[in-house]
């Protein structure tokens, strides 16, 4: 198969599998490469959660795809500090580590702050995404306010003295808990219907949303529901983006509803094959 062949068919040269650490500004960023010559897929994770959360869909997808997962800034157990924690330096990542694993195009799926991000990076890259999958994230929906941030600044502060005892098994970020707190507040006001949503009408490559269901730890009574509303008017504006519901909630919906994941990434590589 020619260079050209493999352009058209969205498939890499086959490259070894590899671990390791990539640089990237003051930081540094472990990363898994499954290698292969399949369709790159690039896993982005939850704001505090890391890679290992992707085993369930990686195992159900296969060999036949080439899986990058890697864990942000500070988190895992390997990934290290870095000065720079914001939304914009977690967008900058996905391009580092698809740069550093030599890939040109992937297909991006991410949960939660992770979908946010993959939904900027699709939406600045049509020409480099396949096309994206968005796991219970990237809502647009006002839903921070001065009482929600007041909350959030709160509920860290509480964790506070737990959070050296998780750090060293990566439960819990190498961040403070005013760190965790400022990331949690900068992903409320991106989340916003006047930011976020301008990102999404204007993607043009191929998205399917894997909606959960019900509440999860933190939240209060129907609030998520609310939010995942917002999703109606995002797919009535752009036929690009379409999703479909699962029955789990959203702490669960990766160790569940896998399978679902999963089957959307195999439609939206479909979709970019027949240039649709």
């Amino acid at each position: 198969m020619t260079e050209e062949h493999m352009k058209k068919d969205n498939t890499s040269p086959a490259t070894a599998q590899w671990t390791g650490m990539v640089p990237v500004d003051d930081t540094a960023l472990a990363v898994t490469d499954s290698g292969g010559p399949g369709i790159p897929v690039i896993y982005l994770n939850g704001q505090f959660a890391t890679q290992g959360y992707w085993r369930r869909t990686i195992g159900e997808l296969g060999t036949q795809w080439r899986h990058i997962t890697y864990d942000e800034r500070a988190r895992g157990r390997k990934s290290k500090r870095s000065a720079d924690y914001s939304f914009e330096a977690a967008v900058r990542d996905v391009d580092t580590v698809l740069e550093a694993r030599g890939v040109d195009r992937a297909l991006v799926v991410g949960w939660s702050y992770g979908a946010v991000v993959g939904a900027h990076w699709a939406g600045r890259n049509p020409e480099r995404a396949l096309g994206a999958v968005l796991v219970d994230g990237a809502y647009p929906y006002d839903w921070l306010d001065e009482a929600m941030e007041e909350r959030i600044r709160k509920s860290f502060q509480r964790m506070s003295c737990f959070l050296p005892l998780l750090r060293p098994t990566g439960l819990a970020p190498r961040m403070t808990a005013e760190q965790m707190a400022n990331s949690n507040i900068e992903l409320g006001r991106l989340s916003r219907e006047r930011e976020l949503g301008p990102v999404l009408a204007g993607i043009a490559v191929p998205v399917r949303y894997v909606v959960a269901s019900g509440t999860s730890l933190g939240s209060r009574g129907d609030e998520q529901e609310r939010i995942r509303t917002s999703l109606d008017a995002v797919t009535a504006r752009n036929p690009n983006i379409k999703s479909v519901k699962v029955a789990s909630n959203h702490g669960a919906i990766l160790r569940k509803d896998f399978r679902a994941v999963a089957e959307a990434v195999r439609e939206v590589a479909a979709l970019d094959r027949r240039g649709l």
